[in-house]
């Protein structure tokens, strides 16, 4: 049994511990007193201060200010914001005053043609220059344009059920889901003459053809090009209209692009695809390279039974180069020849 002294002295050590606890609880109240305004003023100017600004003194760089020794960077373009066709220059003009270079007869001729200067849009020659017709594909030429304008060579362009629902003409082994580099489509489009191709661009660019069409015909107006006018990417449709002048405006904007000139020469090329075999090889139309016409480079041909055999040809020599524009032509390659002949030797 435990001595009552001890047991006593418990006791009091017991009532003398709740004193001590109301002491410690008022000496934290008071400092919390204290402390509260500094909690105040700091949150305040956390408040207020930007936060992907650093604070005074520390180590992270803070980001570049916009100065007149440091421009502030521009957002980067993306490729389906409108891009005008021609930036800070004049329109092309394809003037049609003035008297031609040559006179040449043709037995069976085109119903429109015209050839010009691509350089200087210089008339050589003209017959029915201003006469609206159907174009077929040679509407792919302000496909091309379009695209260049807005997009990147090496974006992918994803392959929709719209694009593998085409007509006529095609690349034809477009893979349904998958992904293309958009410049082997671009040469799909210019030396197949891919209608598919034409729609899968359309949809990259524009979300659908209907908008991509709206495009290309607000770019005809801008240019100034009033036999013009686009139904569709592909130029299928007997809607698709334009003249000889117009087209000839075009190919000046066409041989100017880079992108385009580069294809438009080419006879035949391949390119990693994603089919088997890992390759696609595309092999062009243009009549004038293929028959090794001498200093052809380009540029595009088109038929459907409406529009007949029409064809843009491009050539250069003796530093000159000269077009000519064939609607509806009996023998694109007779009659193409014979007439940048004629340029070539008295223009």
């Amino acid at each position: 049994m435990s001595s009552p002294i001890k047991g006593g002295t418990r006791r009091r050590r017991d009532i003398r511990r709740p004193g001590r606890r109301r002491r410690a609880r008022r000496i934290v109240f008071a400092v919390a007193l204290l402390l509260a305004p500094l909690v105040v003023a700091a949150s305040a100017y956390l408040a207020l201060t930007p936060r992907d600004s650093p604070a005074r003194g520390s180590e992270r760089e803070p980001f570049p200010l916009a100065s007149a020794a440091q421009p502030a960077q521009k957002t980067p373009r993306l490729s389906r914001e409108p891009s005008p066709l021609v930036r800070d220059q004049p329109v092309p003009e394809v003037p049609m005053s003035g008297v031609d270079s040559f006179h040449i007869r043709m037995r069976k001729p085109p119903r429109a043609a015209l050839v010009f200067d691509v350089s200087s849009g210089e008339v050589l020659w003209r017959w029915r220059p201003l006469t609206a017709l159907p174009i077929a594909s040679l509407t792919k030429i302000m496909t091309a344009l379009v695209v260049t304008s807005r997009a990147k060579p090496s974006e992918p362009v994803r392959i929709t059920r719209a694009a593998l629902a085409y007509q006529g003409s095609g690349v034809g082994i477009l893979p349904k889901g998958k992904r293309v580099r958009l410049e082997t489509l671009l040469n799909g489009l210019m030396l197949v003459s891919g209608n598919d191709a034409a729609i899968a661009l359309a949809d990259h660019v524009s979300g659908n053809e209907r908008r991509f069409v709206g495009l290309m015909n607000q770019e005809a107006r801008r240019l100034g090009l009033r036999c013009t006018r686009y139904a569709d990417s592909h130029g299928l449709s007997a809607g698709n209209r334009s003249c000889a002048r117009d087209l000839a405006v075009l190919t000046r904007l066409a041989m100017a692009n880079r992108r385009i000139a580069r294809i438009a020469r080419r006879r035949q090329v391949s390119f990693r695809f994603p089919i088997k075999g890992g390759h696609i090889f595309l092999s062009g139309h243009n009549p004038l390279i293929r028959a090794g016409y001498r200093g052809a480079v380009g540029l595009k041909t088109g038929y459907t039974e409406k529009a007949g055999r029409c064809f843009v040809g491009v050539a250069r020599r003796n530093g000159r180069t000269l077009g000519v524009v064939l609607l509806n032509s009996p023998n694109p390659l007779k009659h193409s020849a014979a007439l940048l002949n004629e340029g070539f030797a008295k223009g």
